[in-house]
């Protein structure tokens, strides 16, 4: 049997949310959890929207805010939950100038969950295209005439689940010869690098601008067997860093970008300096809305789209 917990929920506002968060803190209860309101996440969005398409509004934030607490659920902790209640209360009372909510209190006990790795459970063996089999890491090997993909996301996007990711390894199969070099722009876990090299790449190169990109990058990297001397993980921003712009300079036969279409739009003047005659540059992680714009842009810099595939909404284009 796993722990239980005592889950303690005040509904309140988006500016309540920190008062309410000083409240409970101050009785001891240091665990937090924050739901904001839809409108709160959607400006957070759209101020990182570099980073982002498309959200789902209605899955994105909450109806009510709400801040939650956790306590470890034994008679010991009972005089912390009392005193929660009265600094809710007392929070009532004040005067702050803007509204708190209903500040609602519920308490419940709730089982332990693995957080960290419940997620495992949704992500399984995954056939792409003639040739790719993507293998969770913590999954048995398979007899199969396909080639293996070892594969632990971590943080870090990139399953071959997720739409996006799977045109772009339909593509890459189409595309990779044995020993070309490939470039991988917005590697996440390094599923597009790593698979190049297994479908006959020599080397290949990825770049992402998130830091845990390179932990994760290499980890998988090293269970399909393929070392520092073929691969390299590069951070930082392809656009504007100077050093990332040095080290990635050249002609490669293969580059990708599954990333979003602003960023793609953004990279294609560079993409077209990158991609050798006759190569191939795919792009991924365009929504519906945003062909047209990518198109043009690509069409811009100087590239034919030869081939579109397109699933749920979402695009990616083979372009030369």
């Amino acid at each position: 049997m796993g722990m239980k917990w005592l889950e303690l929920a005040v509904y309140t506002t988006d500016a309540g949310i920190e008062p309410v968060s000083a409240a409970l803190t101050g009785v001891g209860i240091t665990g937090l959890s924050i739901e904001e309101s839809h409108a709160s996440a959607f400006a957070f969005l759209k101020e990182a929207a570099v980073f982002w398409d498309f959200a789902d509004m209605e899955k994105i934030g909450v109806d009510t805010p709400c801040v939650k607490g956790y306590l470890a659920d034994c008679p010991e902790n009972l005089p912390i939950v009392d005193a929660a209640k009265a600094a809710i209360e007392r929070l009532r009372s004040l005067q702050l100038g803007f509204d708190l909510g209903t500040l609602a209190m519920t308490v419940v006990t709730v089982d332990e969950e693995d957080w960290a790795n419940n997620w495992k459970k949704y992500y399984k063996p995954l056939e792409i295209g003639e040739r790719l089999l993507v293998l969770p890491s913590w999954e048995e090997q398979p007899t199969t005439d396909r080639t293996v993909l070892k594969l632990d996301p971590g943080m870090a996007f990139g399953t071959g689940a997720h739409h996006t990711t799977r045109m772009c390894l339909e593509f890459l199969e189409q595309v990779v010869k044995d020993g070309d070099t490939m470039l991988d722009l917005g590697c996440g876990s390094g599923i597009l690098s790593i698979a190049s090299l297994l479908l006959g790449a020599k080397e290949a190169i990825a770049v992402d601008i998130d830091p845990i990109a390179e932990k994760i990058a290499y980890e998988n990297a090293a269970m399909n067997g393929i070392t520092k001397e073929t691969f390299s993980v590069l951070i930082g921003n392809v656009l504007s860093d100077a050093r990332v712009q040095t080290r990635i300079r050249g002609k490669y036969p293969v580059v990708a970008a599954n990333i979003v279409a602003d960023v793609i739009i953004a990279l294609s003047p560079l993409a077209k300096e990158l991609v050798a005659e006759g190569g191939a540059f795919i792009v991924s992680g365009i929504i519906d809305e945003r062909v047209g714009d990518v198109v043009c842009a690509l069409q811009k810099s100087g590239f034919t789209v030869s081939e579109q595939h397109s699933a749920e909404g979402w695009n990616a284009f083979l372009c030369r």
